[in-house]
């Protein structure tokens, strides 16, 4: 038995729950209110005590195991869950190879110094003449406080080009840590075992201390003094710790209101951040001076999907505007929104799986100031701000000449797109007409060639009685295995054969349906282990197999091992690979929607469900996982028929 299988075994999830959410027993299940959203007004959470699974039939509409609960309430990462349930479960984890027991020393080591960083910097701000007139600065232009100053550790860097260094090295460092840090910089084609060889990299600079979402030091951030000196910002360079695309300065002091809040608001500037936090709207994170990142959206879902976007407002402000929304739009999660075309075929609207809103500051004005002068109108702007779809199609029109048919037929052609992204048919007859009002034309001009709709007549207490649920017992089920088992196949196979998943993509898509993601699996170990097969396809410093191999933590590795073991013998025939993976998918996927549908049925019928907006709420909700079910049955049907007997 596994590590992770030994902790599952021991803690039990009802329990486990339990500990945050009031679970009440619905025959052999356990329903609750959703711990990850607020507004509810129904028990749509639920845990299914056979399977050690959970999953939301509301607005989150996740699922998974023990792992991928706490990931989800705590905002860890797998080695962070792993570590606290193997405590709780009272599993010992067995300790890392000598390779990873040298990189975590390392990487401690290194941490230790730039916290050392973080003191020298903080005492040349207080304690030193030079820092005098930067403290000031902080005070009076800046309107930050001494409490403000020492929450998040600000500094000052002094103007030389070795105190830094020195320093450094009169505690001990060597030329190599301190190198490792990126606290200095090496100067070209010079002797790295020279100590003039290398020089402070930040000098007469204010230091903003940047840390993880634990709260470990990675680099720091620096913002000059001297108007006259270039580049305004500078961040540390690429290290083992400093990665700018993967980390969002303030996360670990923002990360529990944002959780609190159901909200997180993204600026620009660390002391647009500070500001915020000190004027009591602890909500704020930034990026590191670049373009939004997948990473750094996934790392802000774990708190929360609703996000803000506070930006400025001028031109440069719009176009970093939208380079952010397209990698917002591309990221998050995706899920079929099934319409009826004008051909009478079912199609897959993709939407995202968040709310993304952008805002419109004041003209020259940043975050900070706005808030500074008036907490009340930062409030209101933030309340205010905009779907992404209406700020893309007003910022696209700002200034231009839109009696220009090709205007028009540019601007349409960039916001389409994104409105087609929406899932609400409501909303997304609004964007067109917005947009046709926008660019003066006709909304039948691109309303044409989309898809037609028909009105659906909402289902009665009595249709939804009469709803045959085809194939919802076990037995009828085309592969009799338990959904663990089958995910491990998948996994199994992939781990052999990463590239399959382009194949699996297309033949899903084929069909009418969504692209294989981590969303298939419940269970967290299973759902890390696909996304690090994802992660290797998208980079090009190795071979798919081992990347994988190498970015396995040690229980991980036990994991692997079983799953290639189950695999060992695949068919040489790679088509008929390919035809039971996505089988085996399909069959996963319909599994979880006759969950659903059942749970569905279940709040249908329970006492408390007496109003009539829930009511059609739930038979709408009926209604596309029925739609739903057709497709998945269909697509099965076609693999089922191809297989070998």
């Amino acid at each position: 038995m596994s590590t992770i299988d030994e902790i599952k075994n021991r803690i039990d999830i009802v329990d486990l729950v339990s500990e945050t959410v009031q679970l009440r027993k619905s025959g052999k299940n356990y329903t609750g209110f959703c711990p990850f959203h607020s507004n509810t007004r129904t028990p749509a959470f639920v845990v299914f005590p056979e399977t050690a699974s959970w999953r939301c039939f509301g607005q989150c509409n996740e699922g998974g195991d023990i792992f991928g609960f706490v990931m989800k309430k705590e905002g860890w990462d797998f080695s962070e869950a792993l570590r606290n349930l193997a405590e709780k479960a009272g599993v010992e984890l067995r300790p890392l190879s000598p390779t990873q027991q040298e990189e975590a020393e390392e990487h401690e080591h290194l941490r230790k110094l730039l916290e050392d960083a973080v003191a020298f910097f903080r005492h040349n701000l207080l304690n030193t003449p030079a820092g005098n007139p930067v403290l000031d600065y902080l005070h009076q232009e800046r309107g930050l406080n001494d409490r403000t100053i020492e929450e998040f550790g600000l500094g000052y860097a002094p103007n030389s080009w070795e105190a830094g260094f020195n320093h450094f090295s009169s505690k001990g460092y060597s030329q190599e840590d301190i190198i490792a840090s990126g606290l200095v910089s090496v100067r070209e084609e010079a002797d790295g075992d020279d100590r003039s060889a290398v020089y402070d990299r930040f000098r007469h600079r204010i230091m903003f201390p940047i840390r993880d979402e634990r709260g470990r030091m990675a680099g720091f951030g620096a913002r000059i003094i001297n108007p006259e000196d270039v580049p305004k910002f500078l961040n540390s360079p690429q290290t083992v710790l400093f990665d700018k695309s993967h980390l969002l300065y303030g996360l670990d002091k923002a990360k529990k209101e944002i959780r609190k809040q159901s909200q997180v608001v993204i600026v620009e500037g660390y002391l647009d951040v500070i500001t915020l936090h000190q004027e009591g709207f602890p909500n704020a994170v930034s990026p590191m001076g670049t373009a939004l990142t997948e990473y750094q959206l996934r790392l802000l879902k774990r708190f929360s999907r609703n996000m803000v976007l506070a930006l400025d407002a001028d031109a440069a402000g719009d176009k970093a505007t939208l380079r952010g929304l397209e990698i917002a739009r591309q990221s998050l999660d995706r899920e079929a929104d099934p319409v009826f075309d004008a051909r009478g075929m079912l199609g897959n609207e993709a939407r995202l799986n968040a709310d993304i809103r952008v805002t419109t500051l004041p003209e020259g004005l940043d975050p900070d100031e706005v808030v500074m002068q008036d907490t009340a109108n930062w409030e209101r702007i933030i309340s205010e701000a905009r779907p992404i779809v209406i700020h893309v199609m007003e910022t696209l029109v700002r200034d231009q000449n839109l009696d220009d048919p090709k205007v028009k037929s540019r601007i349409a052609n960039q916001v389409l797109p994104l409105i087609a992204d929406v899932p609400d048919s409501v909303e997304r007859e609004a964007y067109r007409q917005r947009l046709a009002r926008l660019i003066k034309v006709n909304e039948r001009a691109f309303t044409e060639a989309t898809v037609a709709r028909r009105p659906r007549r909402p289902l009665t207490r009595k249709d939804s009685a009469e709803v045959e649920i085809r194939g919802s017992r076990k037995e009828d089920l085309p592969i009799h295995a338990t959904p663990d088992l089958l995910e491990s196949h998948c996994l199994g196979v992939l781990l052999r054969r990463p590239e399959l998943v382009y194949k699996v993509d297309r033949a899903l898509q084929e069909n009418g349906l969504n692209r294989l993601s981590i969303n298939d699996f419940q269970s967290g170990d299973h759902q890390a282990l696909l996304q690090l097969v994802d992660e290797s396809l998208k980079q090009d410093h190795a071979e798919p197999e081992l990347f994988v191999q190498n970015s396995l933590s040690l229980p991980l590795m036990e994991l692997v091992d079983q799953l290639l073991m189950k695999t060992d013998n695949l068919d040489p025939n790679e088509d008929k690979v390919l035809e039971d993976l996505v089988r085996t998918v399909l069959v996963l996927r319909q599994r979880r929607l006759y969950q659903q549908i059942e749970h569905i049925q279940y709040l249908m019928e329970e006492p408390q469900i007496t109003a009539e907006d829930n009511l059609v709420e739930y038979q709408n909700t009926m209604v596309q996982y029925i739609a739903a079910r057709n497709r998945l049955d269909r697509a099965l049907g076609f693999y089922t028929s191809h297989m070998i007997q």
